[in-house]
C-alpha cells in the first residue's frame, strides 16, 4: 500500500484539476457568453469578472495539476469554489443548485486538504512539507 501512497497525489491532483482547466478553456473561448451567464447570475462586474474567472481558474487549475505553487493554486481555487458555492448556487427551492452548492463546497474542501498537505511527492513543488 506504501508504493501506492506515492501515486495518489498526482492522480488526485489530475481529477481536481480537470473540471477548472476545462471550465477556463470554456470560458477562454466564448467570454461574451460567459459575461452573459455571469450578468443573469447577478455576478458584479461581468465584463472584468469573466477575466478574472478565466485566470483562476486556468492558472489555478495548471497549478494544481502540475504540483506547482500547488498551496496558493489551492487557495485560489478554494475561494472560487466557495464565492461559486455562496454566489450562484445558493438560492434555496432550487435542488439543481443546491447540488451545485454542495458540489463547491465539497471542492472546496479537497482544496483545503491540498493547502494542509501539499501537492506530494511527484509533482514541481517536491516533497513539501505542511
Amino acid at each position: 500500500m506504501h508504493a501506492i501512497k506515492v501515486y495518489l497525489p498526482p492522480l488526485a491532483r489530475l481529477l481536481m484539476s480537470s473540471l477548472f482547466i476545462w471550465d477556463g478553456i470554456v470560458q477562454l473561448r466564448d467570454p461574451a457568453g460567459t459575461v452573459k451567464y455571469f450578468a443573469a447570475v447577478h455576478v458584479p462586474m461581468p465584463d472584468a469578472a469573466v477575466w478574472i474567472s478565466i485566470a483562476a481558474h486556468l492558472v489555478g487549475g495548471l497549478g494544481i495539476l502540475l504540483g506547482f505553487k500547488t498551496r496558493w493554486a489551492a487557495a485560489c481555487l478554494a475561494v472560487l469554489c466557495l464565492g461559486t458555492g455562496f454566489g450562484v448556487h445558493l438560492p434555496a427551492g432550487d435542488m439543481a443548485n443546491m447540488i451545485g452548492f454542495y458540489k463547491n463546497l465539497v471542492m472546496a474542501g479537497g482544496f483545503l486538504y491540498v493547502m494542509a498537505y501539499g501537492a506530494g511527492v511527484m509533482s514541481i513543488d517536491g516533497a513539501d512539507k505542511p
